[in-house]
């Protein structure tokens, strides 16, 4: 029986009370739909893998492009659906509440609110400014009964500001501005994410694991974190298949096809035989 709005975000919120989840980013329905029969328990957007899939690169795709991609992948399974909402969508706090409004509409479980400006003269916003943002979307879910899950987002590290301390103090202040979990993205190693962790309990802790990594998901539990997310890390790994076999097409070798998944099990997949 298909779950609706209210029960996903119940559910999804249920998952940051204890234990470590593992938050798969799909690209589009039939990622989702696939991930989903996987037996996870809920799934992310990503920014990036929905802009590429799209002949975009990331953060140059609208707001209504985000909004219809989000609406069709929560309608797509009935898992809670995390939306990578970049920096708000909006010039000023009132803008970000206003797109912020519009995203609860799609159905998502929670979304996320970042900091980065996409100027590399000056890649984040300032503590006060970003934190504000983050308060008007948390006035926003409240107004619309407030049971969206929201993620503060401190770009540090993927914006190549390697400040662990400028990070926390940002996280911090994003916690104090309502979110409910925290995340900054690009933190690898032990100290930073225990750091991290330590700063902003009992709030959760999101980490991004988008390539290969020494810990396993029991040892990032037992650091503290909450849940993982992978970013556009699977949608990569598609797109690196799909070049290496096109890339032997324009050499007119077909071994790039190794490895394909057959269409009897992908058909298998979606019809839910397999």
């Amino acid at each position: 029986m298909s779950r609706t709005t209210a029960q996903k975000r119940t559910a999804f919120r249920e998952l940051h009370q204890s234990g470590c989840f593992i938050l798969p980013n799909p690209w589009d329905v039939g990622s989702a739909k696939y991930l989903a029969s996987l037996g996870f328990k809920a799934l992310a957007s990503t920014s990036s893998g929905y802009a590429w899939s799209t002949g975009r690169a990331d953060n140059h795709v609208t707001r209504e492009d985000i909004l219809a991609h989000l609406t069709s992948l929560a309608a797509a399974t009935d898992l809670p659906v995390n939306a990578d909402f970049e920096n708000g969508f909006g010039a000023t706090p009132d803008d970000v509440a206003q797109s912020v409004t519009l995203a609860i509409a799609t159905g998502v479980a929670g979304l996320s609110i970042e900091d980065s400006t996409g100027n590399a003269a000056s890649p984040l916003m300032q503590i006060n400014v970003a934190a504000e943002r983050v308060a008007a979307a948390r006035r926003a879910i409240d107004r619309n009964g407030g049971d969206t899950l929201l993620v503060g987002r401190a770009e540090n590290f993927v914006a190549g500001v390697h400040d662990l301390d400028d990070a926390i103090a940002r996280l911090k202040a994003y916690a104090d501005a309502g979110a409910d979990c925290l995340y900054a993205p690009g933190i690898k190693t032990r100290e930073q994410i225990e750091a991290v962790v330590a700063a902003v309990a009992p709030k959760p802790v999101n980490v991004l694991v988008g390539s290969a990594s020494p810990y396993t998901l029991d040892d990032l539990a037992a650091m503290g974190v909450r849940r993982i997310s992978v970013g556009g890390a699977l949608a990569r790994c598609a797109w690196g298949g799909f070049m290496n076999a096109a890339q032997a097409l324009t050499e007119g070798r077909f071994d790039g096809f190794a490895g394909a998944a057959s269409g009897a099990q992908l058909d298998a997949r979606f019809l839910g035989k397999a």
